[in-house]
């Protein structure tokens, strides 16, 4: 078994962001927001903390998040933890650790789904294929941090 599995459970903060590789392979990228609440024993608070994850998905999970997702979606994602580096513009040696999903599926505590299956495609049976007019390819590395609104989610 492998030791690097983790389950997260929480909200999506922002729409996945569909991109395609010059291969025509679709990949998919989305923040999720996981909540931990907790009293604290000794002033007998309540106390809360967020901690962000960028999820990533490939292929038909990537196509089937970005169709199904929205922010604000409450899901539950399996995956690994998987450490990228890079330079930047500025020279600087940058790295991030992203969870690569395996499973994602919709928690059903305080909501409902209806579940769908797609068919089966392959190349030349309906999958996608790149025609250069696909997006994503040239969007910026970088953006600026997403702005957060959970509303009345009771997570």
């Amino acid at each position: 078994m492998n030791g690097n599995t983790v389950t997260l459970v929480g909200n999506v903060t922002r729409d996945p962001e569909l991109r395609f590789t010059p291969s025509g392979q679709a990949n998919a990228t989305f923040g999720l927001a996981v909540n931990r609440v907790w009293n604290d024993r000794q002033t007998n608070e309540k106390k809360e903390a967020v901690s962000f994850f960028d999820i990533v998905c490939w292929r038909e999970m990537a196509e089937n998040a970005s169709e199904s997702l929205s922010k604000g979606s409450r899901v539950i994602v399996t995956g690994r933890l998987e450490q990228r580096s890079w330079e930047g513009q500025d020279g600087e040696k940058r790295s991030k650790i992203e969870v690569i999903a395996d499973e994602i599926g919709p928690s059903l505590r305080w909501a409902t789904a209806e579940i769908r299956k797609n068919d089966r495609r392959g190349p030349g049976e309906g999958a996608p294929a790149y025609n250069g007019a696909r997006p994503a390819a040239n969007a910026p590395a970088s953006a600026p941090p997403p702005s957060y609104d959970y509303g009345d989610e009771p997570f």
